[in-house]
């Protein structure tokens, strides 16, 4: 779900919530030694995010939030704010030239460049955290 976040809503912000769970407490973000991202260069997006988001030849940035059961992809274009939320179970992550985010039938493709790579232990904890969610949801046959 893609939300735009350029002005407070208490709406956006129960939406939120009930998607991907509300935000780690501060006991829980020093454990994991911070939840969020540093930005990063979008590439590419799906012809829905690229209508919405990618209008004109500027670059575009995201950073990415942890929450217990999701994440919130944080897009800047110019001076609006959106917010496309991707549960768990929605999430897949694709390491090509780049990195790939899918989740409800639509992408966002970042440049491979040092932002991404100064985000890999991000990455791993993104991955650790959606193990451990997904977890509790698969059952094993033996």
């Amino acid at each position: 779900m893609l939300l735009n976040t350029t002005y407070k809503n208490d709406e956006h912000e129960l939406i939120m919530q009930d998607l991907v769970g509300k935000p780690f407490s501060l006991k829980k973000k020093l454990i994991l030694r911070g939840v969020g991202s540093g930005r990063m260069v979008i590439d590419e997006a799906s012809p829905k995010l690229e209508r919405t988001l990618l209008n004109g030849p500027d670059l575009n940035y995201a950073n990415l939030e942890l929450r217990p059961k999701g994440i919130l992809v944080r897009i800047t274009r110019r001076l609006d704010n959106f917010t496309w939320i991707i549960p768990y179970y929605h999430l897949h992550i694709y390491r090509t030239s780049g990195l790939s985010l899918h989740g409800q039938g639509q992408f966002l493709h970042f440049r491979e460049n040092q932002m991404l790579q100064n985000n890999k232990s991000f990455f791993k904890k993104l991955s650790n955290l959606k193990l451990d969610f997904m977890k509790d949801y698969y059952l094993i046959n033996p």
